[in-house]
């Protein structure tokens, strides 16, 4: 299959055949799998990924982004207006665990010839769409310096993975020193017990450069629930529960990338949102931004959406490419205070969710997540960690 076209500025049709076609090349269900009820494992062999093929990271093509057929202008302004009058629903347990910086120490390797990037497009404002919630996407690197090498933003990157129709791209970030948080979706095709493989993670990509090198995935977890298509879902495997994926990555000489690059933090069951509300820092490889060879970042006011699986809504220019990154509270380095104090919830740099769909015109520019909750990405983190404590120490 040879399919190239913008994710989000395609039809639902093209994006589904794009799906589809994933789907065909996906792994069978019996080898590598195991279960524990609740949570669904794929350990890829040496000889699975040797078929699979090397990952072609100069024309890796953005993994489709689920896209909501049923989430308009005026329902994303209903929600903004609920969340903030009317107190959400509890998400279960809550919780959350802090983050670590690095050494910052750098092993950059070139994965793909640098991109001149250009655009005949004129400058116009985008600073909301359609559904009237305000954002402001930028570029991550500021012209030479490359920002993305040094953390926070150095603790996320793109993450390859390939199939028979191609190399394709999602986003992803570090939350223990070995283990990385995605989206379900960029990990398994919702509904059919079958994973992808060959993933490799890229922390701090920048324009073909791999400041931290590149590491392969020893396991992949999402919720069983996802795997077999019973996940409760507005819009079945598209805004659904828990599409949430949690990664351990294969050490490098004992070592695993985070001790270098550091990791995010965590928060689960409402912590750091207020009501139904709180403030996001989006950070991904939208392939419709800068050919996705940039890491970009869309910060906006996020609101919990009740009528669709309880996703958290936020305005945002990303397009597919983006899928799996991380949506951040209190994203950066905290300030020294003088005569003041913090916030209710001052932790910083903690994600609460990751990209999971986005709306199906342009003109909308919404995007959505599903929450984060004990019951996936805490439960899929316990047992990873259980099954490879040293990447969690």
């Amino acid at each position: 299959m040879s399919i190239s076209i913008k994710a989000l500025k395609s039809s639902a049709f093209l994006g589904c055949a794009i799906a589809a076609g994933i789907a065909a090349g996906a792994h069978a269900a019996e080898p590598g799998i195991t279960t524990d009820g609740t949570t669904t494992a794929f350990t890829p062999s040496a000889e699975a990924e040797r078929l699979g093929g090397a990952i072609d990271y100069a024309n890796a093509k953005p993994a489709p982004l689920p896209l909501n057929r049923s989430y308009s202008a005026a329902q994303a302004n209903a929600d903004m207006v609920r969340a903030l009058t009317v107190p959400s629903r509890p998400l279960g347990p809550s919780g959350s665990e802090p983050g670590r910086i690095g050494t910052g120490e750098q092993r950059p390797v070139r994965l793909a010839p640098a991109l001149k990037v250009t655009s005949s497009e004129r400058p116009t404002p985008r600073d909301y769409g359609t559904s009237h919630l305000p954002f402001s996407t930028e570029r991550a690197d500021l012209a030479s310096l490359k920002v993305t090498s040094y953390f926070p933003y150095s603790a996320v990157g793109k993450l390859f993975f390939k199939e028979p129709s191609g190399s394709y791209v999602c986003s992803a970030a570090l939350i223990k020193r070995g283990v990385i948080v995605t989206a379900a979706h960029c990990a398994a095709k919702f509904g059919t017990s079958k994973f992808y493989s060959n993933w490799t993670f890229s922390p701090g990509y920048s324009n073909g450069v791999a400041p931290y090198g590149t590491w392969s995935v020893a396991q992949a977890r999402v919720l069983t629930s996802y795997l077999n298509g019973s996940d409760s879902c507005s819009q079945a495997g598209v805004v659904c529960q828990d599409d949430v994926a949690i990664m351990v990555l294969n050490p490098q000489g004992g070592r695993y990338p985070g001790a270098s690059t550091g990791y995010l933090g965590y928060a689960y069951g409402g912590v750091a949102f207020t009501g139904g509300i709180t403030h996001i820092t989006q950070l991904g490889y939208p392939d419709d931004l800068d050919n996705g060879v940039y890491m970009e970042r869309n910060d906006a006011q996020g609101a919990v959406s009740a009528s669709f699986a309880n996703n958290t809504v936020i305005g945002s220019l990303m397009t597919g490419g983006s899928s799996g990154g991380p949506w951040v509270v209190n994203f950066g380095q905290a300030p020294v205070l003088n005569g003041t104090t913090f916030g209710k919830y001052s932790n910083n740099n903690v994600v609460v969710g990751v990209t999971s769909w986005g709306s199906t015109t342009d003109a909308v520019k919404n995007m959505g997540a599903s929450p984060f909750t004990s019951g996936n990405v805490q439960n899929l983190l316990t047992a990873e960690c259980s099954a490879y404590p040293t990447a969690c120490n």
